[in-house]
């Protein structure tokens, strides 16, 4: 089964690059996508965040603000803002964030692939957020923004990457966060080929950020499908929007928690509990962070301690399963559970979480200011543990990764005809 695909891409037209890319839809909240958006009516947040053109008072969710993204898709397409590519290409797409460097190729992934296991996840997804990104890509008729996936990383497909990304790019820019995005198009033929025939050999593809997208996709063929009763298996929404990454180039931060109380328990009742199972020691502001896996850090009454489990801890996890050996695990069936009796933290609202993008700073803020009472940080999530998951067909603790640099929306779109 192929995997994945070209496609006529809807991108901007080259000056405008830099003025069209905007941040994913769910990175923002509605204000800050609207002071973004200021000023710029080329900003992609137009269309993939079209509520901050409607009334403020208007829900996110209402029929008229998806109505509405579709009026501005449409308003870029007819001014020229976006124009679609005449070739089926495959788009490689370099991001550059201070010291890391991953380069991708954006293509379509085959949704068959994807319900019959061949594109893993390894997250659950939540209904409305999927209900949202249905709408969303019904009204607009397109994919607008790409799934984050990666591959098991493959040296043919590696090598074409690096030598596209030689040539002259379509786009070069860095963004108002210091990210620089370069952008290749691979449109002629016989290049497009040897893209294929090497993207062919790829065993399977992994999700690494974007469930709710590809599900979303899955989710509307089946209701377009209602009105195909001639199936080919070849519409384009057979197809999803993905960009790919090796997997050796994906950089994965930690995801932290803090939590609202100590259900209960006085600091150092807690502690003192918390010894049974963790060797605790205090240390310095600047050291603070984990710097290996199963190793954590607890900010609690303005100071920092360490915290590394015991060995009855490590012997329990040696016949669990790949998820229920991740560190976001460990610390929820020997903490959070047990002492803080928090069950669920994707439901439970004693428990909130901070990317490793903020810094411990931001941990140690949320904390100070009385609202939280603790802070866990981690140590990242690795991705051949995730790759692990997916592989084992589990499902990772909710929050275990967050990836950096986020991809840019509106480079390259996938219009469903």
């Amino acid at each position: 089964m192929r995997l994945v695909k070209p496609f006529r891409g809807l991108r901007p037209a080259r000056e405008l690059a830099v003025r069209v890319a905007s941040p994913p839809y769910d990175v923002l909240s509605r204000e800050e996508a609207l002071e973004m958006a200021r000023g710029n009516d080329c900003s992609f947040l137009h269309v993939n965040r079209p509520e901050i053109d409607v009334d403020p008072a208007t829900d996110a969710h209402d029929g008229v603000v998806y109505a509405t993204g579709r009026a501005n898709l449409d308003r870029f397409i007819d001014s020229g803002v976006l124009v679609r590519d005449e070739a089926e290409s495959f788009y490689v797409y370099r991001q550059v964030m201070g010291d890391h460097v991953q380069t991708g190729l954006a293509a379509l992934a085959s949704l068959d692939a994807y319900e019959q296991g061949l594109v893993k996840k390894h997250e659950l997804t939540r209904p409305p957020k999927v209900h949202d990104r249905v709408a969303h890509m019904h009204a607009l008729g397109a994919q607008v923004g790409p799934v984050f996936v990666t591959y098991r990383a493959r040296r043919m497909v590696d090598e074409l990457i690096a030598e596209t990304a030689q040539g002259e790019p379509e786009y070069d820019f860095t963004a108002d966060d210091g990210i620089r995005h370069t952008f290749w198009a691979v449109s002629q033929a016989e290049r497009v080929l040897e893209f294929q025939s090497a993207l062919d050999e790829l065993p399977a593809l992994y999700v690494a950020d974007g469930h709710h997208r590809s599900e979303a996709a899955s989710n509307l063929r089946e209701t377009l499908n209602l009105f195909s009763p001639r199936r080919t298996g070849s519409a384009p929404w057979d197809w999803f929007l993905v960009v790919m990454f090796p997997h050796d180039q994906i950089r994965i931060l930690d995801y932290n928690r803090v939590v609202r109380d100590l259900n209960g328990l006085a600091a150092g009742d807690f502690l003192q509990k918390l010894e049974r199972d963790f060797d605790v020691a205090e240390v310095e502001n600047s050291r603070a962070k984990p710097t290996r896996a199963r190793e954590f850090a607890l900010y609690l009454e303005g100071r920092w301690l360490r915290l590394r489990p015991r060995q009855n801890v490590l012997a329990s996890l040696e016949e669990k399963s790949a998820s229920d050996r991740l560190d976001v695990a460990l610390l929820q069936d020997w903490v959070f559970a047990p002492l803080l009796d928090i069950m669920d933290q994707r439901t439970d609202e004693r428990v909130d979480f901070v990317g490793g993008i903020r810094g411990l700073e931001e941990l140690e803020r949320k904390v100070d200011s009385g609202a939280w009472a603790a802070a866990f940080a981690l140590y990242p999530t690795s991705m051949e543990s995730l790759m692990e998951v997916a592989d084992s067909g589990g499902v990772m603790p909710p929050k275990s990764t967050w990836f950096e640099p986020k991809l840019r929306s509106g480079l390259v779109s996938h219009v469903l005809d």
